[in-house]
């Protein structure tokens, strides 16, 4: 996918770049890519592949979900890696306020030079554990949206991911082909979380016709104090 048919699928989709989000994205692809090259951030680096698989899927999260509802929404990405989904987001919605945690203090130093680069505002990043940030009083029952794109299996991103939601918020759970058997294991935990499946938007990636759903989880009540669990236990022992 060229940048040109990432710029007429969007508008496709009812989303219109100007040449300054254009422009942002190309910088974003130059510096992904110069990165790269210093630490793993990502095993695609092919500018059409870019432009499909991390851009376009990224801002797919927009299509069943009305990012413009609310003026002042606050948005979390847990696990961001290299910023999918939520940079794609923020420059294709310039007003909503981002929140990235990620584990690994190199991705949030690229991060940081990356929303330097792309002059962005409203984003600030968390050198964190998912289980510790959820337990963090600043943050936990925060957000409008929390979001997660391939960082791990439903249950366990349900306990990293709903209780940093607050009550009435939605959990935007990006998931590929595995995403049915994925939500059959997770629905106790998401029931146990405060959460509840409020609609599944299912579709596939142009030009590759790859297979993707994702999932809205409605925030229905507070999570239980003790969720998340410490560090590692999510994964090992999700709940089941």
């Amino acid at each position: 996918m060229r940048p040109e048919q990432f710029s007429e699928a969007l508008k496709e989709k009812g989303i219109e770049l100007t040449n300054r989000q254009m422009e942002q994205f190309s910088v974003y692809f130059k510096t992904l890519v110069e990165w790269n090259e210093k630490m793993n951030l990502t095993a695609i680096t092919d500018e059409s592949e870019v432009y499909v698989k991390h851009f376009f899927d990224s801002i797919s999260a927009a299509f069943n979900y009305n990012f413009n509802e609310n003026k002042s929404l606050t948005v979390c990405d847990v696990g961001a890696g290299a910023g999918f989904p939520s940079i794609p987001l923020k420059i294709c919605f310039p007003h909503i306020q981002v929140t990235i945690v990620d584990s690994l203090k190199k991705r949030i130093g690229f991060l940081e030079e990356l929303a330097d680069q792309l002059d962005l505002d409203g984003v600030a990043f968390y050198h964190d554990r998912a289980e510790q940030f959820g337990q963090n009083k600043s943050f936990r029952g925060q957000f409008d949206v929390v979001l997660a794109r391939a960082v791990a299996r439903m249950s366990v991103l349900s306990e990293l991911c709903l209780p940093l939601v607050k009550k009435d918020g939605i959990f935007l759970v990006m998931k590929g082909a595995q995403a049915a058997d994925e939500l059959s294991d997770a629905e106790r935990a998401i029931q146990v979380l405060g959460g509840k499946v409020e609609d599944a938007f299912t579709f596939s990636l142009p030009v590759e016709d790859s297979d993707r759903t994702i999932y809205h989880i409605r925030k229905l009540k507070n999570s239980p104090k003790k969720y998340p669990r410490k560090p590692g236990t999510p994964n090992k022992e999700p709940i089941m």
